[in-house]
Formats: C-alpha cells, structure tokens, sequence
C-alpha cells in the first residue's frame, strides 16, 4: 500500500484537538484557537475514506466547564484501516485559550495522544501552537505549527504545520479551505463547506483533499458535531 494515506490517517488522528464551536477543528485538519463555548459540551464524529477504499473514523467528546473557562478537556476514540494498519487507538485531549481571537489575535495550544488499544503501546501524539487571525465578522485565518510523533513511520518525531481560511459564506454555511504539512516532505490539502442550520446545535461537514505524492491519494470526509 501507499504510504502517504496511512500517514494521513495518522495525521488525521493525532491532529484532532476539540474544537469550538461553530469553528474550524472536527473533521478539519487545521484548528482554531477557541475553545467550546464555556458551560458545553460536544461529540465530534466523523468518516474519512480514502481512493480506493482505506479509511477512518473519530468519536470525540469534549466539554468546557465555566469553572475553568479557558480550559477543553475531552477524549478521542479513532479506528483506521488499511493494508498495513488496521487498529484502534484512544486518549485525552486539551486545549487551552490564551487568548481569544476577540482581543484581535487567538492564541492557543491543543494536546493530545492516542495509545494503540491492540498493542497497549502509543501511537500518536502531538502538541500545536494554534492561532486565530479574524479579519472581519465572517472570513479569518487560522495557523498551526509544532510538534507531531507518529509510532509507524521512520520519523517519528516530526514538525507540523498548517493554515487555514475560513468564511461565512451565506446565513448558515461556511467555506474553509486549508493546507498542511509534515517533514519531512508530506504536504496536502483539504476543501470543505460546514452547514449549521439556524446556527443550531449540530454541525455537518462535508469534505474533499488531496495528498500531494506521486500517486496524488485524494479522500472524502462526512461529519457530524452535536453540542449539547
């Protein structure tokens, strides 16, 4: 098999932090800086498979308490498959706000790990500065960059890095656009339009990327987030 989208899968997996809501995160690569509206709580899922059948999918429940405002604690249960891979993994994820993106620039940091639940060994891990840069109500950009370890790959200890534009495009919906990277090499990019009917409590992602490698691994996500 292609090596490039089991490392996505991978990616995918140990660069899910929670997200805010109504904003970038869950089945994005990219996140934001915000964290879940204080007092929330959410569960992320969502499908990802790639061309011709490899695939992946994530359950993640998070909650922001209003005792610690700044602060999201959640966990993650990920499953990917594939010719080489075919194991679950889970673990705690968090992120912190440091500053919201209402003071003019967000600035955060996600944590989070996954230990593989058939060999008791970790997977994945990873910590990343998040950046939030809003340039009016509806479109603002979002950087990432930091550390990423990946147990099934010879660079196991890696850089990440990411931007990614997001905008309110119509009354509910929003299109973001993102492109991300691993070194030693491995870049990629993803489209995706988000409908929050009525800026309601559920979320549906809708998503199409591409590996940028010689065999160009392209792959379809489905999501649904449902803050309660």
């Amino acid at each position: 098999m292609n090596r490039f989208p089991c490392l996505l899968l991978l990616l995918a997996a140990t660069l899910a932090p929670t997200s805010g809501a109504r904003a970038a995160g869950g089945a994005h690569i990219v996140d934001d800086s915000e964290v879940e509206t204080p007092g929330t709580c959410h569960l992320e899922t969502w499908i990802t498979r790639f061309v011709p059948g490899d695939g992946y999918l994530n359950l993640g429940p998070a909650c922001t308490s209003t005792l610690m405002p700044r602060i999201e604690m959640g966990a993650t249960y990920q499953h990917y498959w594939d010719q080489v891979i075919n194991a679950p993994l889970l673990g705690p994820t968090f992120k912190f706000n440091f500053f919201p993106e209402s003071t003019g620039v967000g600035l955060g940091l996600g944590l989070n790990a996954g230990m593989n639940l058939t060999t008791g060994t970790v997977g994945i891990a990873s910590l990343i500065m998040l950046v939030t840069i809003p340039l009016d109500e509806r479109v603002k950009i979002n950087v990432n960059g930091g550390w990423n370890y990946l147990s099934n790959f010879p660079s196991q200890n890696s850089a990440f890095y990411g931007i990614q534009v997001e905008s309110k495009v119509a009354w509910d919906v929003s299109l973001m656009l993102e492109y991300f990277g691993r070194e030693p090499g491995i870049t990629g990019a993803q489209i995706g339009l988000r409908y929050t009917p009525n800026d309601s409590w559920f979320d549906f992602d809708f998503l199409a990327g591409n590996i940028f490698d010689g065999t160009s691994a392209k792959f379809f996500t489905v999501g649904v987030t449902v803050r309660f």
